[in-house]
């Protein structure tokens, strides 16, 4: 596959040198027009990268929040849950953060409160929101992957059922749920995208943005697709690294 790279590598070295189809100049580092949209376009990181790990946190506990009433022995609680993960599951993300963006501050007012939502923390909320449904099941099944002989065993030590829980089924747990949970977390970072319709300033907004002014959508589109794939690939690695200590440590 590396020895097929550079022929396929050839088509976009073609179209660069054809300056009537492709305007490469615009993103070009080396002339100062190109290196200052560069740097604009790579200012909406930080944004995309903090919106997104503050929505995947929110999302990792809401989800376990909402995965423990499924494994519960009462009905009504089992019930929440899945009233709950069909709900969620069920409205798409973009409907969602219209209604986080413009209807929570009205249910607010409401309620006596004046709480105003900006377009960073509306994306985070409606993030966190769309992906806990996805983290709860991720949990559930974890959880129930588990054999139940070690919740038998930790409870004749004396553990109760909540120090069971921490400190013999969730470690063993995330150990098996790591993987998608990496990818939900792939995911809210690409849905994140989402967010430039209500004025967020992160990577997609900045390149609609760019677009709009140097008219060259396809050569600045293109580099906002490198920027994603940047960011899931540092992601995917770091993911790889934790895989590999967690095991380590379950070795030693």
């Amino acid at each position: 596959m590396r020895r097929l790279a550079p022929f396929l590598l050839l088509p976009l070295l073609a179209g660069c040198a054809a300056s009537q189809a492709w305007g490469w100049y615009v993103i070009d580092p080396t002339t100062p027009q190109g290196l200052t949209n560069v740097r604009f376009l790579l200012g909406g990181m930080g944004e995309t990268v903090l919106m997104s790990v503050l929505a995947a946190a929110a999302s990792m506990v809401l989800g376990l929040m909402v995965a423990l009433p499924a494994l519960s022995g009462h009905r009504a609680l089992r019930i929440v849950n899945r009233v709950y993960v069909e709900l969620i599951r069920s409205i798409p993300l973009l409907p969602m953060l219209f209604w986080v963006f413009y209807g929570l501050p009205l249910l607010f007012r409401a309620m006596g409160l004046s709480i105003p939502i900006d377009p960073f923390w509306g994306a985070v909320i409606t993030l966190a929101l769309s992906d806990s449904a996805f983290t709860a099941e991720i949990y559930r099944a974890g959880i129930q992957a588990v054999p139940r002989g070690q919740a038998e065993a930790a409870r004749t030590i004396g553990l109760s059922r909540v120090q069971t829980m921490r400190y013999v089924i969730l470690p063993q747990a995330i150990r098996r749920i790591l993987p998608p949970l990496a990818n939900q977390f792939i995911y809210i970072v690409k849905m994140s995208a989402f967010a430039s319709v209500i004025g967020m300033q992160e990577l997609t907004r900045r390149a609609n943005e760019l677009a709009v002014t140097e008219y060259r959508p396809l050569e600045i589109y293109s580099f906002l697709i490198l920027e994603y794939l940047a960011l899931v690939m540092v992601i995917s690695a770091g993911v790889r690294w934790l895989e590999r200590r967690m095991g380590a440590d379950e070795r030693g």
